[in-house]
């Protein structure tokens, strides 16, 4: 396993606070409180690229035609952080991405920062405590073997192993709360043997060892490089990584966001192509209406790694069913690939995952993949649900996608990732555009014949089963599993979607609208066993045995 040099930190905090929007703050100048300093320039820094990145991080940007260096890169000026320490503050991270810094500081020491003119921008950060992630229910080994085979093969897996893709070439880094067992565990030993562990660190500790703390990372990492006797429990097992630890369970603090800016920078210096992150932020720090893609430390962050030219994978959050619902940050960053949850059972939606858009309206999730899943934790082999499971079967399946084109770039992959969704072009706000399919990456013309029509008669409109799918009783009475799902949605004139579903095909005449529910511009769109056909309103007139295909 190599070991790295520690990432360059100025003067880190000895304490940490934790932070949110539970309560208002007041700045006592005996009392240091939080805040993020933004700077105008980086003059008196220096910065060379060949020593500081690795070749793949070199090679990387020159495949992607990105820049090798910018102003980005360079370091935070040292004379700056150290102006900032002489006032008594206490330095955290510094990012080089955002040209700034987190610090504690009492109102004096703030109002004496706020006067140095290479200061741009002084936000402060507000404090409450976020509650733990909690364990799964375990289920007995016997039921877990469908599901392990399930997890892989749902996104076709056996067409990667055919072609002989595994994530070969391919770096993730993979941030989380810890990995204990991944140095131990059986499931890991193929990573582990092959020397797959390329570099580690705690942003949290500030150490190199990282396999400790919660079973969360070891988890994470499984459904991506983990095998259990011979069958692969996600599909990158051939891929490289780069696992940080960047986040604390029994409390949240703000300064993980800190740490996720930070263990991104350190992964691009390390040449990652993609981040794994089943990490997300909401409540307690944010309102919904923040979560546009730009407000969040961490989603500013995840922008730019893909700047950098790393396909940024990243949890929707298990918000469905509370008063929250919506994504969480930085899963709301437009070019993060947000992965949702699926129930295994149903392949529909699964009760907790979050729904998007973000708030300026943007596309989220992006993608889905089952949001129940077999997982190895430090000691065993166990059942867990979220979509942080789900994430990392998403990023190993890029990883393989990407090793069949290594002529993309991230965003290019981006696209094609949510092409590749066994929905598309269908999208709503609960899928996205579905489970990702490996076989669209060596047959993406492949066409699909009509699967229903549209028969609009009498100031009705209804959707009616092709022949071939029109007998799901009698199906079933032949012995036959038949579990079909119909997914429809409403858009008005401008595009925005008023009302979406899913439901179970079992009748011939599975959709029946009337004409006047509908306005002037609205579409409807179906999808259904792999087909999807739109209708205009008012488009087509009214009339006895009309259709529209």
């Amino acid at each position: 396993m190599k070991k790295t040099a520690s990432p360059l930190f100025f003067k880190l905090a000895g304490g940490l606070f934790l932070f949110g929007l539970l309560f208002s703050v007041k700045v006592f100048s005996e009392s240091p409180v939080k805040f993020w300093v933004s700077f105008t320039d980086k003059h008196y820094s220096f910065f060379d690229p060949y020593s500081y990145f690795d070749e793949r991080t070199i090679l990387q940007r020159q495949n992607q035609n990105i820049p090798i260096v910018d102003s980005t890169d360079f370091p935070v000026s040292p004379q700056y952080l150290e102006l900032l320490a002489s006032t008594g503050a206490t330095l955290s991270w510094p990012s080089r991405w955002l040209n700034g810094v987190a610090l504690f500081a009492t109102n004096e020491q703030i109002l004496q920062i706020k006067s140095f003119a290479f200061v741009k921008e002084v936000e402060p950060m507000v404090f409450c405590a976020l509650p733990a992630l909690k364990n799964s229910k375990k289920e007995k080994e016997a039921e877990m073997i469908p599901l392990l085979h399930y997890q892989t093969e749902r996104m076709k897996a056996e067409v990667f192993r055919q072609h002989h893709m595994d994530g070969s070439g391919i770096r993730i880094a993979v941030l989380d709360a810890g990995f204990p067992g991944v140095d131990k565990n059986p499931v890991f030993k193929k990573l582990r043997d092959e020397k797959r562990i390329v570099a580690t660190y705690d942003f949290v500790s500030k150490k190199e060892f990282v396999f400790a703390h919660h079973w969360h990372g070891a988890a994470t990492l499984s459904c991506m490089a983990g095998i259990a006797d011979s069958i692969p429990l996600g599909l990158a097992t051939g891929a490289e990584y780069l696992l940080a630890r960047t986040e604390r369970i029994l409390w949240e603090p703000r300064a993980e966001e800190e740490y996720w800016l930070a263990a991104a920078e350190w992964a691009d210096q390390h040449g990652a192509n993609i981040i794994s992150s089943s990490l997300g932020y909401t409540n307690g720090r944010y309102f919904t209406s923040d979560m546009d893609g730009r407000k969040s430390l961490v989603a500013r962050a995840a922008n730019m790694a893909a700047k950098k030219g790393i396909l940024v994978v990243n949890a929707a959050g298990n918000e469905g069913q509370n008063e929250w619902h919506t994504i969480d940050t930085p899963a709301d960053a437009d070019s993060v690939l947000t992965v949702g949850g699926t129930n295994p059972e149903s392949d529909m939606h699964i009760y907790f995952s979050s729904f998007g858009p973000n708030s300026a309206g943007v596309l989220k999730p992006n993608v889905c993949a089952v949001g129940k899943a077999v997982i190895a934790d430090a000691h065993k082999i166990k059942v867990a649900f979220g979509t942080s499971f789900s994430t990392p079967l998403v990023a190993g399946f890029a990883a393989c996608a990407w090793q069949s084109h290594r002529t993309w770039n991230n965003m290019e992959l981006f696209k094609e990732m949510e092409k590749s969704g066994h929905l598309f072009p269908y999208f709503d706000y609960a899928h996205g555009y579905g489970i990702p399919q490996a076989p669209y990456f060596f047959d993406s013309n492949k066409t699909i014949d009509p699967t229903f029509d549209f028969v609009v008669a009498n100031n009705e409109i209804k959707v009616v089963l092709r022949e071939q799918f029109s007998y799901a009783e009698t199906e079933r009475s032949l012995g036959y599993a038949v579990r079909r799902n119909l997914y429809y949605k409403v858009e008005n004139q401008s595009g925005n979607m008023i009302s979406y579903s899913v439901l179970l095909a079992e009748n011939k005449e599975v959709l029946h609208f009337y004409a006047e529910d509908f306005h002037t511009g609205d579409v409807i769109t179906v999808h259904f066993e792999g087909y999807t056909g739109t209708l205009d309103f008012p488009k087509i007139e009214l009339q006895d045995d009309s259709i529209q295909k």
